[in-house]
This record gives structure tokens, C-alpha cells and sequence, in this order.
């Protein structure tokens, strides 16, 4: 059984990290298989949104598999998980795809797995998730979550999960703004997917320049973004959705957008 999951369903991509007996762990093979399933995604013209879960429910991900290293010096369970290696671009803002991804958040979401959490553009959590940076407990680095999470939650917030390793429950993630809903497991993978649903009947083009301006208003001068902006706007407005968009506003209908 592969370690993960790759399944389209219309315009959705859901990729299931499958390590159960090792909570949905990260060793090399599956880090790997995790970069060439988000590239096939982005790469289909045909996907809209992908969502991105652990089988089980007990969790997410729990982060490197330190079993699997533990004989190993330092620098190599260091190494192991290094995101700007695999799939992590634009200076450490998101995933190396160009379309939205929803993290369906179950259970235990630690160290990387929090960290590949934290590269999603959307984050949904069950009521059963926790989330935490214990690395500093093994003297390993949260190095990616260390860049992204003072930008996610306060600064205050960020610090006090980082330097204590300590775990936030998903009540408290919601509170400080790590993610955007808390659901019953139940309902976990049925909100992530009216979700996908929803934005996959939005304008294609529009959605990915939107992701890309919000990644760059995070690490661009205001003029930068500006002017990356009224390039792209310039751009879009000659598609042919830009133009089907106003089209079926005009004649009360839903649009048939391309893509294109």
C-alpha cells in the first residue's frame, strides 16, 4: 500500500498521508511521494483544489519519524525533513503549487506536520486535533514553522509554542487564529470537501493570481505587490472567463468558466 494516497474526484484532488501505524509520519519514500503527487495535481488541468489529510483518525502528521533515525547523527534527523528540498517555494510562504489546498486537519498535527499544515492556504481541524512544535524538546529545529508561524498566530503566540514545544488543542488553534474551523470528526472530510466544492466553481485563473497575491503580501514592499498586481490584472482581464464571469452575472446564470 503506498504511503500515500492520490484520488481525483471531479475537480478535487485528495491526497491521504498513509502511515497510520506510525502516525501518518514523514520518512524519505513518503516525503517524496508527497512532492510528486502535489506536482501531478498542479500540473492537471482539470483540478481545482486539493485536499491534503492523514488516514485514521488519530492523526495528521506527527512529524519525522524519529524511530527511523534515531541511530543517526543529529544533522541527519535534521535533514530529513527539509522543506525548501521537496515542495515548499515563493522564500518558505507556501506549497510549490500554484492551486489552493485544504489541510483536513485529525488528530495529532506536530512538528512537520504542522509545518505542512502551516503550507496549506486553508486549514480545517476536528475537535479531536492538537497542534505543536516539540523539536526543541529532541534539539531538532521547527525551521520552516519557526518563518511561518509568527505570520500565522502573534508573535507572542508563535513563541510560546516554538520555545516550550508545548500543544495547543484545536479549540485553541481556532483562537488564535492557526485555523479557520473546527469541526466534529464526523465532519471533518465532508466540510473539507464542500469547501473544495465551493472554490472549484470560482473563476480558475482568479484563484490561483488571488493565492499568489496574498503569498506575496507577506514578504513584498506594498510597491512590489502593486505592480506584480496591475500586470497580472492586465492579463486576466483579456481571458476568456474574465469575460464569461460578467457575462453570467448579466443573464442571472451560474458561469461556465475554462480556465482559459
Amino acid at each position: 500500500m503506498p504511503t500515500v494516497l492520490y484520488e481525483c474526484k471531479g475537480p478535487i484532488a485528495w491526497i491521504t498521508l498513509n502511515r497510520p501505524e506510525s502516525m501518518n509520519a514523514f520518512d524519505p519514500p513518503t516525503q517524496q511521494l508527497l512532492g510528486e503527487h502535489l506536482q501531478a495535481f498542479d500540473r492537471d488541468d482539470a483540478l481545482r483544489v486539493a485536499i491534503l489529510t492523514g488516514a485514521g483518525d488519530k492523526a495528521f502528521c506527527a512529524g519525522a519519524d524519529l524511530k527511523k533515525y534515531a541511530t543517526r547523527e543529529p544533522a541527519g534527523i535534521n535533514d530529513l525533513w527539509n522543506p525548501s528540498r521537496q515542495f515548499f517555494s515563493r522564500g518558505g510562504q507556501g506549497l510549490n503549487v500554484t492551486k489552493p489546498v485544504i489541510a483536513a486537519i485529525n488528530g495529532y498535527c506536530l512538528a512537520g506536520g504542522q509545518e505542512l499544515a502551516l503550507a496549506c492556504d486553508i486549514r480545517i481541524a476536528s475537535t479531536n486535533a492538537q497542534f505543536g512544535a516539540p523539536e526543541v524538546r529532541w534539539s531538532i529545529l521547527h525551521g520552516y514553522g519557526a518563518l511561518r508561524l509568527p505570520r500565522t498566530v502573534s508573535l507572542a503566540v508563535a513563541m510560546d509554542m516554538l520555545l516550550t514545544g508545548e500543544r495547543i488543542d484545536a479549540a485553541r488553534a481556532y483562537e488564535v487564529g492557526l485555523v479557520s474551523r473546527v469541526v466534529p470528526p464526523a465532519q471533518l472530510l465532508p466540510t473539507a470537501q464542500s469547501m473544495a466544492e465551493r472554490i472549484s466553481e470560482n473563476g480558475p485563473l482568479a484563484i490561483k493570481v488571488t493565492k499568489e497575491l496574498a503569498l506575496r503580501g507577506l514578504y513584498q514592499s506594498p510597491d512590489e505587490a502593486i505592480a506584480y498586481r496591475n500586470a497580472v490584472a492586465a492579463l486576466i482581464r483579456e481571458t476568456d472567463d474574465a469575460k464569461e464571469g460578467p457575462r453570467a452575472f448579466a443573464e442571472k446564470r451560474k458561469p461556465q468558466f475554462k480556465g482559459r
